[in-house]
């Protein structure tokens, strides 16, 4: 499984894996074998993820190897735990949550690093718009420059779409607080696009 995750590992930043997506029976099928230890089928289910997982990753982290790393770690870590999945939520959520706890568990392993990671890419202007594309970009830029809380709760409830009290249970932060954090973060999303030239 680990080989699987390191051939893939290489090329994410390039190329995401392009598969057709499954009917829910399909998918729950491969779920049943790969609990039977059946790692093809696990393959399909993480060939059919890795792109969301990746961009998951991705966004929460601010860096490419970073989400390489994290995306491998989650996928790793959901293929041993897959025991554990009850289909109490989608398996789509309980990969997303594992993904979460790997991006956080590596930033508190690498505190320093990150912090340098952050210092970086607050300094260091990205290259210029051009045409229609010129918003989107402004518009990312602006997220990874958020304060790394407030980040997180956007990212998971503003572009995911969870709601509070699943994106606290990913976080481990009280359902207050992601309300706050995701206020916070509109708050001053606001103030830096108002600040390079668009209306509120």
């Amino acid at each position: 499984m680990a080989a699987l995750m390191a051939t893939a590992s290489s090329d994410y930043s390039r190329k995401m894996v392009a598969a057709t997506q499954p009917d829910a029976s399909e998918e729950a099928a491969w779920i049943r074998q790969a609990k039977q230890s059946d790692s093809r089928a696990f393959e399909k289910l993480y060939r059919m993820h890795l792109d969301k997982v990746y961009a998951l990753c991705l966004r929460m982290t601010g860096n490419v190897a970073e989400a390489e790393d994290c995306t491998q770690e989650a996928f790793i870590q959901a293929w041993n735990k897959l025991s554990k999945f009850r289909g109490e939520s989608a398996f789509s959520t309980w990969l997303h949550r594992i993904a979460v706890n790997a991006v956080l568990g590596r930033m508190r392993k690498s505190k320093r690093e990150q912090d340098r990671i952050q210092i970086a890419a607050e300094v260091s202007p990205g290259p210029a718009s051009i045409g229609d594309s010129g918003n989107l970009r402004d518009l990312s830029d602006a997220v990874d420059r958020l304060p790394e809380g407030a980040r997180q709760v956007f990212i998971l409830n503003g572009i995911y779409g969870y709601s509070h009290e699943e994106s606290s249970k990913m976080l481990g932060i009280a359902v207050g607080t992601s309300k706050a954090q995701l206020h916070r973060a509109r708050r001053l999303l606001s103030q830096q696009l108002i600040e390079e030239g668009y209306e509120a």
